[in-house]
């Protein structure tokens, strides 16, 4: 029975045994950081998996850098990037993806709220051939309704974008060096991780997990950066939202008949029109209309301005390489 190629990849490397990357972005995670890398050590060594790990510090404003590198020296396996500033968790996640060595790379958050206990089922599986491991949220943890709804529809929209079901989907996943080659050539500079790893194909499997309360620190992620993302992502990813504002011209053409049909069987029938704040009621609509659609058009050409100018998607000050 012919194998796949990465599958005979992996049976011919058996003797050098694979190197599993495990990528962290870190923004201000100082208290997490130390409990991250000894929980990895127990699980993954347990497990018998050679691993390095790879914490991105995006633009940290407390002492994560200081914490990454007395881990360093706790652990040999970890290793280090820092951002001159922060650029994002997108770019940190790609930062992780280009420097890493390993034959497979996880990513995750560094907060402990993916489970590390899940990785060695990510990593039996892609030993089996499967080149995508998604990790699935079975239960979204202590999330409101109202960002539980919110997410559903966006990841509704996304999934029909990206012909795959997104909506349980989450950072939290394992690709095979082949998946990462391919990510990393794209062009684009502004990016959907989430959503160009379920993009490129290959093999897939799905593992649920359950998110896990933060073990220290707090959330980086306000309401309105969360909204912000979700903009980002969705205009990076689909072109959905220009066909609204096709919808929307559709959709007033529609009324203006209406009214205007109104308006002339009234006028043949020797009525008098009337309606002077029915008409300045319609003009604010279609302002309204034609500025939203207006705002839609205008993020997508800054969009198209972020990416003619080909500006690399961070900036690195320092690494600590010191990993085998």
């Amino acid at each position: 029975m012919p194998c796949t190629p990465s599958a005979e990849r992996r049976s011919n490397t058996l003797a050098a045994e694979p190197l599993l990357s495990v990528i962290l972005p870190a923004h201000n995670e100082a208290e997490n950081i130390p409990k991250m890398a000894r929980r990895l050590a127990e699980v993954l060594t347990a497990a018998h998996i050679r691993y390095e790990v790879l914490f991105v510090n995006d633009g940290s404003t407390d002492n994560s850098w200081d914490v990454i590198r007395q881990t360093a020296q706790a652990y040999p396996q970890v290793r280090g990037i820092r951002f001159s500033r922060a650029f994002g968790k997108e770019a940190a996640l790609y930062a992780g993806l280009q420097a890493a060595r390993g034959d497979c790379c996880v990513t995750l958050d560094c907060d402990l709220q993916h489970p590390v206990e899940t990785i060695p089922e990510m990593y039996r599986l892609w030993a089996q051939g499967i080149e995508v491991v998604e990790g699935v949220k079975r239960e979204r943890g202590t999330e409101s309704a109202a960002h539980r709804t919110a997410a559903r529809w966006f990841y509704r929209l996304i999934s029909k974008a990206a012909k795959t079901d997104l909506r349980s989907s989450s950072d939290f996943k394992l690709l095979d060096r082949k998946a990462v080659l391919v990510l990393l050539n794209l062009p684009e500079r502004d990016t959907f991780y989430r959503a160009l790893s379920a993009w490129v194909g290959f093999r897939t499997a799905r593992v649920e997990f359950d998110v896990q309360p933060r073990t220290a620190g707090q959330s980086s992620w306000s309401a309105f950066s969360l909204i912000r993302y979700a903009i980002s992502s969705l205009a990076s990813f689909t072109s959905a939202p220009l066909y609204l504002v096709i919808l929307m011209g559709f959709l007033m053409l529609i009324a203006t008949l209406l009214v205007g049909g109104e308006a002339l069987f009234r006028y043949l029938a020797g009525e008098a029109l009337e309606g002077f704040t029915t008409v300045i009621l319609l003009q604010l609509f279609t302002g309204t209309l034609l500025m939203f659609s207006l705002g839609i058009i205008g993020y997508y050409l800054a969009k198209i301005y972020d990416e003619v100018k080909r500006r690399p998607r961070y900036v690195i000050a320092e690494t600590l390489d010191d990993a085998p």
